[in-house]
């Protein structure tokens, strides 16, 4: 039996300092039982994002993890949410009650406003977000929340995601969703330009 990863990174700030998390949800499949492992694409993706945006958060005294799940599907969302809820447990038994920021790509976004009840959980970035039409919000409730999306996105819609977060502020204390013209879905195009929203969003919630 396979188990989630945390995989902090190599950047960090000191013990001392650390006055905040920034936990990581990658991507992944509506519909797979594949074990994630380093082949993952997804997976990859997120690690080279985390280690450009590492070094700003730790100058911010914020400890950045990537979680991993532990297939990659979605497969109804037990899986992702489960193991979610497992990392945010870890990060409190080892770190105590900080403030926790979920930053998801695609499936890792839908993961995020799944958890995002959790009492760490102070906001949610989501990054070409899976969020479907009637992707529940009520979790989000009193929390900050900003969505990015492409607009070349052929993967998810950056209109769902934009009908999403437009439901979602009625329950959340800030929603704001920001349209990348000429993005796609996987962050290739325009890297810098996701990597500072990705930045500037999180380090406005904590």
């Amino acid at each position: 039996m396979t188990v989630p990863t945390l995989t902090p990174a190599a950047v960090a700030p000191p013990d001392d300092r650390v006055r905040g998390v920034v936990l990581m949800l990658h991507g992944g499949k509506d519909r797979s039982t594949e074990v994630v492992d380093d082949r993952s694409l997804s997976r990859r993706r997120s690690l080279v994002m985390q280690r450009a945006l590492a070094p700003a958060f730790a100058e911010s005294g914020l400890l950045t993890c990537l979680m991993s799940y532990r297939v990659r599907g979605w497969n109804g969302g037990s899986g992702p949410v489960e193991d979610a809820r497992w990392a945010l447990e870890q990060v409190r038994r080892e770190l105590g009650d900080l403030p926790v920021v979920l930053l998801g790509h695609s499936m890792g976004g839908r993961t995020a406003v799944h958890v995002a009840d959790d009492a760490a959980v102070v906001g949610v970035v989501g990054l070409a977000p899976w969020w479907p039409g009637d992707e529940p919000v009520e979790a989000l409730r009193g929390k900050h929340l900003v969505g990015v999306h492409g607009s070349n996105d052929r993967i998810t819609s950056y209109r769902q995601s934009e009908r999403f977060v437009e439901r979602a502020s009625t329950v959340a204390a800030t929603a704001e969703h920001v349209v990348l013209r000429a993005a796609g879905h996987y962050m290739l195009r325009r890297a810098s330009t996701w990597n500072a929203h990705a930045r500037d969003a999180v380090l406005t919630m904590i």
